[in-house]
């Protein structure tokens, strides 16, 4: 059986996330308030549909126009405003020659934030690799509506493996070399500028019982943005590998995690730390310049975890998978913040870092600034807070004296009817005064009797 858990959420700070799964939805989650949002789906975008499956999804969140791009597996590759969902250009992956998009579909997608050719501010240039190892990257500009035609100039292909199939494919964070592995395609990195190959891994060798691990990477990533010598790769067979390309051509650190395989790995902004997600749910924190596990997040997660995504700003972590949760984690005590569950199997994740400059900042406009702005807010919800109990009084009271007045009559008769036993009452309490006195008057007549019996 899965492994559940009931965990009472803090809630989490103000992000905004993009999920995708494989009925092709689009859902928005945004968490708002400063002190323990409570995140929740706000918008979902497009119809479901099984061959319109996100297979890959990146997004170039800049401020002034932001775009979206997903790969779908009909072959479909479509540029989104990530604000609106509109789309904004739709094309088809041009790799695809002789096969049909669901033999060949698109692995790895990336949205370069450069560009590359001297265009227009609405550009944008898209890398995609397919299973087969098409790669292909273009540069087109986006048209202001969908109807307008699209303009780009002629792609660039090139084959990155000659057997086997891509599984996984990441570019560095300067946005120069790109990494491609796969089942049977060991790990290798490619010039984007020239697009020829410069690095390419060397299986390890056997191990003390002659036994040989077949090559399989399910998932790989730069260790830092900055530097793309190093990089973290995770294989079918449940190991974390470290390779530096500047050193040798096998792994420099092999660390075997669990007995699943390794379908998400992601890299920390420290340049040092990655993120590791399981087939069986177990995600986990490692440092990579001592091989030694940080933490684990054990017992929240209950399927697959497909996709890892770091917060660029916030100390904010997000992993989704087969479980249909959409779960956020803070980085420094890996405690569960908030889940949200979103009906299908998730494939993607992805955070929109520009949420708090324009929602939250907004919204912070209309708090006071100052101490004294903030008393006259107080001493005016004060006099706005105290009329309210005293109008309800007072139609308590109208509405007390409207029944008085159509039950005069009534109430007439039951007043007399009320005052009447009071006298009675007030009888029997004098009729038992009265029985008292005399009572005691008897007494003092026997007394008074037998002296006049004596005297006389």
């Amino acid at each position: 059986m899965p492994r559940t858990t009931t965990v009472e959420s803090p809630g989490c700070p103000p992000i905004r996330a993009l999920t995708f799964d494989v009925l092709g939805l689009v859902k928005v989650i945004e968490a708002r308030g400063k002190q323990g949002g409570v995140p929740k789906v706000v918008e979902r975008w497009g119809d479901p549909d099984p061959s319109r499956c996100v297979l890959a999804a990146s997004i170039n969140d800049r401020k002034f126009d932001p775009l979206l791009a997903v790969a779908r597996r009909s072959g479909l590759i479509e540029v989104l405003s990530p604000v609106n969902g509109d789309l904004r250009v739709s094309i088809t992956n041009t790799s695809q020659t002789d096969l049909q998009p669901e033999d060949d579909p698109v692995v790895g997608l990336h949205m370069l934030r450069k560009q590359r050719l001297e265009l227009s501010s609405r550009s944008c240039t898209l890398l995609t690799c397919t299973t087969k190892g098409h790669a292909s990257m273009r540069s087109l500009e986006v048209p202001k509506s969908p109807k307008d035609s699209i303009s780009s100039d002629s792609p660039t292909t090139w084959n990155v493996c000659a057997a086997g199939n891509i599984l996984c494919s990441k570019v560095d964070g300067n946005e120069n070399y790109a990494l491609f592995g796969g089942k049977g395609v060991e790990v290798n990195v490619w010039d984007l500028d020239t697009c020829t190959k410069i690095w390419n891994a060397k299986s390890p060798a056997k191990d003390s019982l002659g036994i040989f691990t077949p090559t399989w990477f399910t998932s790989a990533t730069f260790l830092s943005n900055d530097d793309h010598r190093k990089i973290v790769a995770g294989t079918n067979s449940h190991q974390v590998r470290l390779y530096d390309i500047s050193a040798q051509r096998r792994p420099v650190i092999s660390i075997d995690f669990r007995e699943s395989a390794i379908k998400a790995v992601t890299e920390d902004l420290d340049g040092n730390t990655v993120y590791i997600g399981t087939g069986s749910g177990d995600l986990a924190s490692f440092d990579m310049r001592t091989g030694k596990m940080l933490g684990c997040y054990l017992g929240k997660c209950s399927g697959s975890i497909r996709s890892i995504a770091r917060h660029p700003d916030l100390p904010v972590l997000a992993s989704c998978g087969l479980d249909c949760y959409l779960r956020i984690w803070d980085v420094k005590s890996r405690q569960l913040l908030s889940a949200v569950f979103l009906k299908q199997h998730l494939s993607n994740v992805v955070f929109d870092s520009n949420f708090d400059d324009t929602d939250v900042a907004a919204s912070a406009e209309d708090l006071p600034s100052n101490k004294a702005q903030q008393n006259v807010n107080d001493t005016l919800d004060k006099d706005e807070e105290e009329p309210l109990p005293v109008k309800r009084k007072k139609a308590s009271e109208e509405h007390k004296s409207s029944k008085k007045l159509k039950s005069k009559k009534k109430s007439r008769n039951l007043d007399e009817d009320e005052e009447e036993p009071l006298p009675v009452k007030r009888k029997k309490a004098s009729k038992e005064h009265k029985s008292s006195k005399k009572l005691k008057s008897k007494k003092k007549s026997r007394t008074l009797d037998g002296n006049d019996v004596d005297v006389s």
